[in-house]
């Protein structure tokens, strides 16, 4: 397959796509919906002994969901690391004292080309009270857990899972 023409079709806060393809001399019409790379972290303060999520209003569901620290990698000249403890900061209030690559996923690569990088982040100092940016509208609570209730938690958020079972693989705990 060959992309022939790309053309954006939406611009708003995310875009969306037309894209047309070659393949043995037919040409296919796909869209393709485009919100950057995004940066995901599951933290853990090694103080008090608890991970770290978050609670927050979710469009798409249109509801609060609990997951991991999660933003966009929107500044270029930013690291993926870079970026995952700005989001830790912003969302927690937490500075990072280590953070760990987990993993590097599209979603769902056959429409949607956000890529996601998961780290795992320990902290143990808060420099703020964290609950997100006044200026993005974000209203984040943060929710707490015990090593021991990691895997009772009710999650629904794919990244979320993937983290928890990279650190019950891990023993993160």
């Amino acid at each position: 397959m060959k992309i022939v023409d790309k053309r954006v079709v939406y611009d708003g806060f995310y875009k969306l796509y037309k894209v047309k393809l070659e393949t043995d001399g037919t040409i296919l019409e796909r869209e393709i919906f485009d919100t950057g790379q995004a940066v995901a972290a599951l933290v853990f303060d090694t103080v008090r002994q608890r991970y770290i999520f978050v609670e927050q209003y979710r469009l798409a569901t249109n509801t609060d969901v609990l997951e991991i620290v999660a933003g966009m990698h929107d500044k270029p000249s930013e690291s993926l690391e870079d970026a995952t403890r700005r989001e830790i900061e912003e969302e927690t209030g937490y500075t990072v004292d280590k953070i760990t690559s987990i993993a590097s996923y599209y979603s769902s690569p056959g429409a949607f080309a956000e890529k996601l990088t998961i780290f795992y982040a320990e902290v143990s100092k808060k420099a703020s009270e964290g609950g997100g940016l006044a200026d993005e509208h974000e209203d984040i609570k943060i929710v707490e857990v015990a090593p021991a209730d990691l895997e009772n938690l009710t999650i629904e958020d794919g990244k979320t899972l993937i983290a928890i079972q990279w650190a019950l693989l891990h023993k993160q705990q």
